[in-house]
């Protein structure tokens, strides 16, 4: 610029030279690439002994879609008769990688959620619990980024549908779209790069009154947000050596940590929006729509008769239920290593039951599940006449006499029984209950039997009882001793 500002001071090329600096012909070189509309900076591109090979390059190139390694390239060439060196090759495969690059560029536009528009949620491998595999299901709400992250052994449908509903309800409503990844139990498969929804996850959404969508490939604005929460999730939750976390020693454990890494990740101030999700939170349920108050039953897992001995039967192993869900329809899925099983009542879909993983042939009983049962061999009385019911009416205590009696073979039990209810009526059924269940304790079954003890509980002992004092000892002295060997009747 200086030379040229030089001679458009004077009009000559030799007083420009002087004023610039530098020889007259620099001058007059300049001047003429102004004239002809050039950049006085470029350079004129010399031959290469490669530029009879650029057409190939380029071809491989753009067959390999820009993949193609230059050493590759490098040796094709030399084949053809190429004979410059390999760092001329390296040379001109990138200028046309970079050519095809900034043909093929996608671009993209950034993408500003709106609230309670969209909720994203994805998968990332979890640590693993003694030998066995675990997978993290993240959810995050696009716009207050409020996250939720729940552990699971599997990726079954009924697990996904139990996540997202698990999602929604601590998020305290549904958006208008659910956007994922495109694995099976979503999409079933692509026609023309059209993906075709599972028809039980598109039943799930009209259950709850959201869109399913899935993301486009490689495409950082639609997966970036739920990708994030993946890598964050997973850098704070499975033990490495940067974060020094200890490994599990049970599935409630990672539990224990999802919650806590929850409760920590939506409290702090999140960078790119500067205030916490769950602040943000509050403001987006505003847009949220309405739960269903009953989740989809596919959430519960799969559906179980329950048999006439309250128990269901799950991969061979039977577990027991409560008996009052006899001949009832219940739902059981395996959370971790325990097995779930939900029922719908009138209060809405409870847990009914829980049952620690079993195998074939070794059955999950809990005895909580039915009523009170005998030992084998044992009966509970049950009356059958009005004299039975009124004496087995004075109480428990009766009832044991009556079981303790028959079982020693007693005899004139019946008289017996009739003379306890006219003792009740003069001394109230709450002593002779008591008294007829010492009599069973002590084995004790006549009528006089039964007024000495009601006697004895109403007036107490007649005499002191009577107490060894320290002095005395049970132990039987030697003096017999003496007498052995003797004859009978005689003196030592």
């Amino acid at each position: 610029m200086e030379i040229l500002e030089a001679f458009d001071a004077t009009g000559s090329y030799r007083a420009a030279a002087e004023l610039a600096g530098c020889d007259h012909h620099t001058v007059a070189r300049y001047v003429r690439l102004r004239e002809q509309g050039v950049n006085p900076a470029e350079r004129p591109r010399r031959a290469r002994k490669i530029d009879e090979f650029v057409d190939k390059i380029e071809e491989m190139v753009e067959r390999s879609q820009g993949r193609v390694r230059a050493d590759v390239v490098h040796e094709r060439l030399v084949a053809m008769g190429f004979t410059g060196t390999d760092r001329t090759t390296r040379r001109a495969v990138a200028e046309a990688k970079q050519a095809y690059r900034a043909g093929q560029r996608r671009v993209f536009r950034p993408w500003v959620p709106e609230p309670g528009l969209w909720l994203q949620f994805d998968w990332g491998e979890g640590p693993k619990i003694r030998g066995r595999r675990t997978s993290l299901w993240c959810a995050w709400l696009a716009w207050s980024r409020f996250r939720v992250v729940i552990p699971t052994f599997d990726r079954t449908l009924p697990t996904v549908v139990a996540c997202l509903d698990a999602t929604l309800r601590r998020i305290g409503g549904v958006p208008t779209y659910a956007l994922t990844d495109n694995e099976k139990t979503v999409t079933a498969e692509h026609i023309a790069r059209i993906p075709v929804r599972n028809q039980q996850i598109v039943e799930v959404a009209r259950h709850y009154g959201l869109t399913i969508r899935t993301c486009v490939p490689a495409d950082p604005q639609s997966k970036g947000g739920s990708e994030a929460t993946v890598r964050i999730a997973k850098a704070d939750l499975v033990p490495t050596s940067a974060n020094l976390r200890e490994r599990y020693s049970a599935f409630g454990e990672l539990e224990a940590a999802c919650r806590t890494f929850c409760t920590e990740v939506n409290g702090r101030v999140h960078r790119e929006t500067r205030r916490r999700p769950v602040e943000a939170l509050a403001q987006e349920r505003q847009r949220l729509h309405p739960l269903p108050p009953r989740p989809f039953t596919i959430a519960f897992g799969q559906t179980r008769r329950v048999r006439w001995d309250a128990t269901v039967s799950v991969d061979g192993v039977r577990y027991s239920v409560p008996h009052e869900l006899i001949d009832t329809r219940v739902w059981v899925r395996f959370h971790g290593d325990e097995l779930i099983v939900t029922a719908i009542t009138d209060d809405g879909a409870q847990v009914v039951a829980r049952h620690q993983r079993s195998t074939p042939g070794t059955p999950s009983i809990n005895d909580e599940h039915y009523p009170p049962r005998n030992q084998p061999g044992e009966r509970t009385p049950r009356a059958t006449t009005a004299e039975e019911a009124a004496f087995l009416a004075l109480g428990e205590g009766a009832a044991s006499w009556l079981v303790e009696a028959a079982a020693a073979g007693a005899r004139r039990i019946r008289p017996t029984m009739a003379h306890a209810l006219t003792l009740a009526k003069l001394h109230g059924t709450a002593a002779v209950d008591r008294a007829l269940g010492t009599a069973a304790a002590c084995g004790r079954f006549t009528e006089a039997d039964l007024v000495a003890i009601l006697d004895h509980q109403r007036h107490g002992p007649t005499a002191p009882p009577i107490r060894a004092s320290q002095t005395h000892s049970l132990q039987p002295g030697t003096a017999v001793w003496a007498r052995v060997g003797l004859p009978k009747g005689g003196d030592a």
